[in-house]
């Protein structure tokens, strides 16, 4: 009786060790969410006294995966940039693999809708304007060859435009971060409509 009683608790013992065993392998390889960061953003042409009836957003997008154990396959990159409650532009960014702990870089550029122009371009003008860019998409890590299932992220980030037409915070960067629940809302019913 003494024996079994003690075969038992060495088997407790195993199975408890191996629970604790799981619990930290799954904490080290859990993957973490990409950093989406806007380190370069200009309006060229809004601070001129030549009044043009359109405009454009140039922006750089650096896309960074912090996992070093985990590739990342994202489906395509919805931008929206928003002066208010109007959106004045988008762009979708095609589909990619980015590799483990790497950074990708996006500069590209948004035509501002035309009817918004003039608006923004005044509150550029006399150093009021605001954007708010909004970042929708969907994952999928890669982790010793291994896919896993679709994560949806949204991201969004507010910003300041001074005169210039360029970001007028200190750090000259805006980093994206999670999105409100009316966001979240809003672009998932965005994404399942395309």
């Amino acid at each position: 009786m003494c024996e079994t009683k003690s075969f038992y608790l060495w088997l407790l013992q195993v199975i408890g060790l191996l629970g604790i065993l799981a619990l930290c392998l799954w904490l080290a390889m859990r993957p973490k969410s990409p950093n989406y960061t806007i380190v370069n953003f200009s309006i060229p042409g809004a601070n001129t006294s030549n009044e043009s009836d359109h405009g454009s957003i140039q922006y750089e997008l650096d896309i960074e995966n912090p996992n070093q154990d985990s590739g990342i396959y994202y489906d395509d990159i919805f931008l929206m940039f928003y002066h208010g409650e109007d959106k004045v532009g988008s762009k979708t960014i095609p589909s990619f693999y980015q590799g483990k702990d790497k950074t990708r870089q996006v500069i590209d550029q948004v035509d501002v809708e035309t009817r918004f122009w003039t608006v923004l371009r005044k509150a550029i003008m006399n150093a009021t304007a605001e954007l708010r860019v909004d970042m929708s998409t969907k994952i999928r890590y890669n982790t010793w060859g291994i896919k896993s299932k679709q994560h949806g992220i949204n991201r969004e980030g507010k910003i300041p435009i001074g005169k210039d037409g360029k970001i007028s915070n200190k750090k000259k960067k805006v980093k994206l971060r999670h999105a409100s629940k009316k966001w979240k809302q809003r672009s998932t019913r965005f994404l399942l409509s395309t």
